[in-house]
């Protein structure tokens, strides 16, 4: 555990990249199977990732995202897209999963398969787009600890305009709707930001034990 804190205390949300250094293939496929294996409501995971490493796409995009250079200068930029709506198709996809993986018959699953879709099938619109972004989110965390324990470093972004990215990025049409950004790579020795101590809330004003 103390060396997962130590990764913890190492990481912050990277300012400046070093645009000459590049994350290694292997670190990255290590990088995106640690937030594939992220846990989600139900196991759903109702979002996409998308690895932008074509350079004149993410100059396109840099404008939609404050002008902040990690759009450009980060080695990898990772866009994690949530579903904008979903039916009982989204219950039934995961349901044949997990029939092909743990070898169990479907007809064994309709009862939870049934419960899933009582919860989620009958939400509003604006409430399955909220819930799908959150799981994002749990992806986010996921990511940015094994980023720090590798000694990677990365920015969390929700600094941009998602309707530009979705159009620049053709999300749209696929359901799909820009929820967080994570630029990846190595930081620069000019991101004076490196050197801020941390801060945060101190245990007794931000746990509570009942």
């Amino acid at each position: 555990m103390s060396t997962y804190i130590e990764s913890l205390n190492w990481r912050y949300a990277t300012k400046k990249f070093d645009a000459t250094k590049k994350v290694s293939k292997e670190d990255l496929d290590s990088l995106l199977e640690a937030t594939k294996l992220s846990a989600s409501s139900f196991g759903l995971q109702p979002y996409q990732i998308f690895v932008v490493e074509n350079a004149e796409i993410r100059s396109k995009l840099r404008p939609a995202a404050w002008d902040q250079s990690q759009i450009t200068d980060a080695s990898h930029l990772i866009v994690l897209a949530n579903q904008n709506t979903f039916g009982a198709e989204l219950v039934e996809e995961y349901v044949e999963n997990v029939s092909a993986t743990r070898g169990i018959p479907a007809e064994g699953l309709k009862g939870y398969a049934d419960f899933m879709k009582s919860k989620l099938v009958p939400l509003s619109e604006d409430a399955k787009a909220v819930w799908t972004a959150k799981q994002t989110y749990i992806a986010l965390g996921n990511l940015l600890s094994a980023a720090a324990i590798n000694k990677i470093d990365a920015c969390p972004m929700e600094g941009f305009d998602a309707d530009q990215f979705n159009n620049i990025l053709g999300l749209t049409e696929k359901g799909l709707n820009t929820s967080v950004l994570v630029a990846i790579g190595y930081r620069s020795e000019e991101d004076e930001t490196q050197h801020y101590k941390k801060v945060r809330k101190s245990k007794e004003n931000l746990i509570t034990h009942i």
